[in-house]
């Protein structure tokens, strides 16, 4: 699709030109003639080439991009503009590329000669998670003499799907476990020969729990044997995410729902290592349901049907969700609540709690705003700031008080900021994996 053909900077210039040329002719008779022979010798000039610029020229674009991008880190895009006409062809060639995404690399200018082509790479980055969709390139053509252009649309559009950055959750993952890093904030304190399913016999070594000797296969090969075990395998992890009005709260730029979403992706991806089937589902909105599966296949399915979910404004239905969610369920499973936890929820997520805690092993994780430990650990050294301190210390009470009266077991409990959660829900699970509640 072409726009109609417009002055270029030069034609511009060159009418600016004789217009000051025609305002001294005004007043100076002998500039008349090369006023008007200029205008004429311009104006003829002027049809020639816009004559020669009627047709739009033969190109040809390429647009080679990744089908998936990880939000917040900048990708590569590539043009390729081809020159299928006869004629040399100068261009400048803008992308229609997201607008609210963040672009170097463009605008840029071609001189394309007849059968050869351009490459232009630019980089982006995405600012939100969800799919994203590129239209037809803009190209602004020059009329051989430079003295018009025209604006085409040339090009199919693309679709991609804009994940969360994978490569930062598997950061946090390998942190989290890593018991050589105290200051990750998650230590697994593992128990050598410990745990809940038989793994195999093996020798008795020094510390190994005299429990642990089978009795019976020590006898057969007079000599100490120890039954080693290894944590519980096949079990069930399933999310229950608010995607309600309060997940919409920020800390810096990013909202407490992508928190929890990298979050459920990280401890995903270590319980399907650990040999537990990962599901999902969503409420406070839009409901999703992913059914547990595990392996790699049942985080890439997770991964695939919750990358782009957006919370609403609807407020959270507790009660409604945890129905839906036994309703889907058979089997027990490690049930892990994310939400922002307000004092008039207390009654609803009590009630929802313990519905589902009769069949599963029920924890929730409730967000803090991060704000608010800042608002009360500054100095107040005015009134206003004086007003802010009392309504943060009064706001954090009834949030005290609000989890209170949920009654829930302290370690069935996360209150914390949302930047801390990943390693709060990977401590939990592991402890919980280790001592065989499940």
């Amino acid at each position: 699709m072409a726009d109609v053909l417009t002055p270029s900077r030069t034609l511009l210039a060159v009418a600016g030109g004789w217009t000051v040329l025609g305002l001294a002719a005004s007043h100076v008779d002998a500039l008349l003639p090369l006023w008007q022979g200029t205008g004429l010798a311009a104006l003829a000039v002027a049809c020639v080439d816009a004559w020669i610029s009627r047709k739009a020229p033969l190109l040809r674009v390429e647009r080679e991009l990744a089908g998936v991008w990880p939000v917040g880190t900048w990708n590569k895009v590539t043009l390729k503009l081809h020159n299928e006409g006869a004629r040399r062809v100068a261009l400048d060639l803008y992308d229609d590329y997201p607008a609210t995404w963040s672009m170097e690399g463009l605008s840029h200018r071609s001189d394309i000669a007849p059968g050869a082509y351009a490459a232009v790479t630019y980089s982006l980055c995405a600012d939100r998670r969800g799919p994203a969709s590129f239209g037809p390139a803009h190209l602004r053509v020059r009329s051989p003499l430079r003295l018009w252009q025209r604006v085409h649309r040339i090009g199919a559009p693309s679709a991609i799907k804009v994940f969360p950055d994978f490569s930062k959750l598997l950061g946090h993952t390998l942190s989290a476990t890593d018991r050589r890093a105290p200051a990750a904030g998650a230590i697994r304190k593992r128990r050598r020969g410990e745990g809940t399913d038989f793994r195999q016999l093996r020798e008795y070594r020094d510390g190994d729990s005299m429990r642990s000797i089978d009795w019976k296969a020590t006898a057969r090969r007079q000599k100490p044997i120890t039954r080693e075990y290894q944590e519980e395998r096949d079990q069930q992890v399933v999310f229950l995410l608010d995607t309600g009005r309060r997940m919409l709260a920020r800390d810096d730029t990013t909202t407490h729902f992508d928190h929890a979403l990298n979050a459920v992706l990280t401890l995903g991806f270590l319980a399907q290592k650990q040999g537990d089937a990962v599901g999902l589902m969503t409420f406070g909105g839009e409901t999703r349901w992913v059914a547990p599966l595990k392996g790699r296949n049942g985080l890439d399915r997770l991964l695939g049907a919750v990358y782009d979910v957006q919370p609403s404004e609807m407020a959270p239905d507790y009660l409604q969700a945890a129905t839906n969610l036994l309703n889907r369920l058979s089997k027990r499973a490690f049930v892990v609540i994310i939400t922002n936890l307000r004092d008039e929820d207390d009654t609803a997520l009590r009630s929802a709690c313990e519905l589902m805690s009769s069949k599963h092993l029920v924890i929730c994780a409730s967000l803090r705003e991060k704000v608010m430990d800042g608002a009360r650990s500054k100095a107040v050294d005015t009134f206003p700031g004086a007003l802010r301190y009392s309504a943060t210390v009064h706001y954090l009470q009834q949030r005290r008080e609000a989890i209170r009266r949920l009654g829930i077991r302290a370690e069935r409990l996360i209150d914390i900021t949302p930047d801390q959660l990943s390693a709060a829900l990977v401590n939990r699970y592991l402890d919980i994996k280790e001592s065989g509640q499940l």
